[in-house]
């Protein structure tokens, strides 16, 4: 070892040597813990905080789990069969009759708070974050020090955004006017329905003597009550596509069926019915033989219930519907003693209470875009689902030679016949294409909905305002009249209530077909012409 490298070692050695070593947690301090009055708990606790020791959250831990104890006038914790100084964090021998320390709501409550605030120091990103997270509700005016420590440390972008809004809040117990200002002034620009709450104590002259203050308090709740009814007004439009892309989904079937053969298939719903228990009956088998694939189960219930509905479909109109083509209320009488058979049948198959069909785990949970707005991803997955089978429709119907006879025979059946079109056969193809979307449209409706015989009663009636809406046999007019109502019902739900809303919608669509019968979009050929 050369001279130079012992010179520097022993350098080293004696600056390591005069550094204060770290000082234990005032043992008084501590013993404060275990006060008798809850008020000077909360005061220990409070100043155990301050401090940002790690030991301080080693000790607040451990009497939020109930291990700290009073053994003479020393604060101890007891682990198992291991006991320690609470103060220094030595292990000690077990005390021969410890004392538990009280902890009641109040305490529990408080502890919760200074243990987010101490977690704020951690090493770890995702502590720091649910810790600014859960102080957002739990934050008290001797907080604002700490918080001022924790944000000037912070380097997270997210993080120091927490921390900015809870370090406003605590600075609104400021005795300076000036700090309580800049508090709400930035607490002015949330969205957060908590902040508003926060802040309408401030707009009262008892809540805040000072006028700037009181009047800046005022203009920020007028600020966030706007942007929370954009966001208010966002989710509504946003369950408006949903609940148009089930409309969508169900009238689409229904378009087609209408539109070929003229009828009036009161039967419709419960086919939305078949395809929602066909998804039931897949879940359940995968319960039973597949669970590890359980989350799968919804792929493989699509084409299920497409075909299931299918069928039913054509059984429907090979054994009844065949025989009144023409005979319109004969046909709506026959269709809706179809529909109590198959609720009947859903009753007998799978019992009359509502069953239970669960999201997937890749469809639960949402998109969070404002603190009262949340995207559910199961609605997410509806809107996109309705809108890839509409995809798969305008193929077959525009790009297929069944789609062709389908149209011919919607515009003039009388001419599609003579040209060779086998107008019987495309009769019972196009009634089972439409059940099958219904059916789609059952296992849409399976995740945002209960499950049950009559699930399909409240849906027919909507499908067919939707199909006179837009057109019969036109796509583009079902597509714009089944979102068009579904967010309209939404908007005007949340402004007069669900049972207005509904007669309104009706009532506008009984002015608009009076005022062009022939819907949004004129369907054109030979049919319309004459």
């Amino acid at each position: 070892m050369t001279r130079s490298t012992t010179l520097f070692l022993l350098a080293v050695l004696a600056l390591t040597a005069s550094l204060p070593a770290q000082a234990a947690l005032d043992a008084t301090q501590v013993r404060a813990l275990a006060a008798e009055d809850s008020s000077d708990k909360v005061v220990a606790i409070r100043q155990l905080t301050q401090t940002a020791d790690p030991d301080a959250l080693r000790v607040l831990k451990a009497m939020s789990e109930d291990n700290l104890y009073l053994a003479g006038e020393r604060a101890v914790i007891i682990d198992g069969e291991r006991a320690f100084d609470a103060a220094s964090g030595e292990a000690i021998k077990m005390p021969a009759s410890p004392e538990s320390v009280t902890v009641n709501n109040r305490i529990r409550g408080e502890l919760a708070g200074a243990l987010a605030a101490l977690k704020l120091f951690d090493a770890e990103r995702d502590v720091r974050f649910a810790s600014a997270q859960k102080l957002q509700s739990k934050v008290s005016a001797d907080m604002a020090p700490l918080l001022a420590r924790a944000l000037e440390k912070e380097s997270d972008g997210e993080i120091r955004a927490l921390l900015t809004l809870a370090h406003a809040q605590a600075s609104l117990g400021n005795a300076d006017p000036a700090v309580r200002l800049g508090a709400v002034r930035a607490l002015a620009e949330t969205t957060s329905p908590a902040i508003k709450a926060v802040l309408l104590p401030l707009t009262e002259k008892a809540g805040e003597p000072d006028d700037r203050v009181r009047y800046e308090a005022i203009a920020a709740v007028k600020s966030i009550d706007g942007r929370l009814a954009l966001a208010e007004n966002a989710g509504r439009i946003f369950s408006g596509l949903s609940l148009g892309s089930i409309l969508l989904l169900a009238a689409l079937g229904l378009a087609i069926t209408y539109g070929v053969m003229g009828v009036i298939n009161m039967a419709h719903g419960e086919l939305l019915m078949i395809g929602a228990y066909s998804t039931y009956a897949v879940q359940t088998l995968f319960r039973n033989y597949f669970p590890e694939a359980i989350d799968w189960y919804l792929p493989a219930a699509i084409p299920v219930a497409f075909f299931v509905a299918a069928a039913v479909g054509v059984l429907m109109e090979r054994t009844v519907i065949r025989w009144l083509y023409g005979r319109t209320l004969e046909t709506l009488l026959a269709t809706w003693g179809i529909s109590l058979v198959l609720i009947q049948a859903a009753r007998v198959l799978f019992g009359a209470q509502n069953v239970e069909v669960a999201n997937p785990s890749w469809m639960s949970g949402g998109i969070e875009l404002l603190p009262n707005l949340m995207l559910p991803w199961n609605r997410i997955v509806i809107v996109g689902f309705a809108l890839f089978v509409l995809l798969l429709v305008w193929g077959l119907m525009n790009k297929t030679r069944l789609g062709m006879f389908v149209r011919a025979v919607t515009q003039n059946r009388a001419m599609a016949g003579c040209v060779g079109v086998p107008t019987a056969r495309i009769d019972t193809l196009a009634f089972a294409l439409g059940a099958g979307i219904a059916g789609l449209g059952g296992v849409a409706l399976s995740q945002i909905s209960n499950v049950g015989p009559d699930m399909g009663q409240g849906y027919i009636v909507d499908s067919f305002m939707v199909v006179v809406l837009g057109g019969v046999g036109q796509l583009a007019g079902t597509v714009w009249a089944a979102l068009g109502l579904g967010i309209v019902s939404k908007l005007l739900e949340g402004w007069v209530g669900a049972v207005i809303a509904k007669i309104a919608v009706l009532v506008f669509i009984i002015v608009f077909i009076q005022k062009r019968p022939q819907g949004i979009f004129a369907l054109k050929g030979r049919f319309v012409d004459n």
